[in-house]
């Protein structure tokens, strides 16, 4: 684990990244921005989801998407109603994956992508990201039976990782710095990724470890599979939208504001990291220190400077 010091410091700089456009405000009678303008005339907003990233965003038993970032987004799509003066905003959800995620965004398939993407600096060149909703880092997922612990143990065996993840970039590095010479495979999404390690495929997964603990989750396989090693990376998390727009960010920043300043972060948080899911797994993650000083960060309610 790197040290408080370290973590806090990187909170800060995934803060001011986070936000970056968020700080813009935009008077009530100037013209829309362009995604705001193209939502307002097809009454609709577009909302990227993962199949296979729970508790985030993924699909329930009869394959609708649910999770703790899509219900981040309805509140971003709640603001954006007020925004646009259209209480009645329909919500369209569009599959992404991890490797089409931003193209989606960039191409204008989608307005919100609610998933688990970390915002990083390389991504915030092409990107916005909302405030930070999560915090994670990558970690291995092995076979209870398995002698690995961590990255090293590895040396010479296969590891899976998903398609343009910054889990992929980290592994890579990892592999090249120390010489392990892995044989490193792609899974086109998680659950892709998952299935190869179940199939023996590889001898570990490696993503994001809240990632790796809500597919064993979901898959009941605690007796099967473990979580492992030390963190390779740093991963904040945001929901992303199109840069350059700071209506659009002011938009986000005051729905996440909204969320904060209504104690609504931690309930909601709990609801799906702590609480039975609906469906019906339990991920039992307590909010971390870091995470619940972020959300306080978003309160502005009269309460929060007593």
């Amino acid at each position: 684990m790197r040290p408080l010091t370290a973590i806090s410091s990187g909170l800060l700089l995934a803060a001011c990244l986070l936000a970056t456009d968020a700080l813009a405000q935009t008077g009530g009678n100037e013209a829309l921005s362009p995604t705001l303008s193209a939502i307002k005339n097809a009454h609709t907003v577009r909302l990227g989801y993962r199949e296979s990233s729970p508790p985030f965003s993924f699909l329930d038993q009869a394959n609708r998407p649910i999770g703790y970032s899509l219900e981040l987004c309805e509140a971003i799509v709640e603001e954006i109603g007020a925004e646009v003066d259209d209480p009645n905003l329909r919500i369209d959800y569009v599959k992404v994956t991890s490797d089409d995620r931003i193209d989606a965004l960039l191409q204008n398939k989608i307005d919100l992508e609610c998933g688990s993407t970390t915002a990083n600096s390389e991504r915030g060149k092409r990107v916005a990201f909302s405030p930070l909703m999560f915090v994670a880092g990558t970690k291995l997922m092995v076979p209870k039976a398995s002698s690995v612990q961590q990255l090293s143990d590895l040396k010479g065996k296969t590891i899976v990782v998903t398609k343009g993840t910054t889990n992929e970039q980290a592994i890579r590095a990892a592999d090249q710095k120390f010489s392990l010479g892995l044989t490193i495979v792609v899974g086109a999404d998680h659950e892709q990724s998952y299935q190869m390690l179940v199939d023996g495929k590889a001898d570990a997964f490696a993503t994001d470890d809240i990632l790796l603990s809500g597919l064993i989750v979901r898959h009941k396989a605690q007796d099967k599979f473990r979580v492992t090693g030390d963190y390779l990376s740093y991963d904040p998390y945001g929901i992303m939208f199109r840069k350059g727009e700071p209506q659009l960010s002011a938009v986000v920043e005051r729905a996440f504001r909204k969320l904060g300043s209504n104690h609504d972060f931690v309930p909601l948080y709990n609801k799906w990291f702590m609480a039975r899911m609906p469906t019906g797994e339990r991920m039992n993650v307590p909010i971390s220190l870091q995470l619940e000083e972020a959300f306080k960060a978003m309160d502005d309610s009269a309460s929060a400077n007593n």
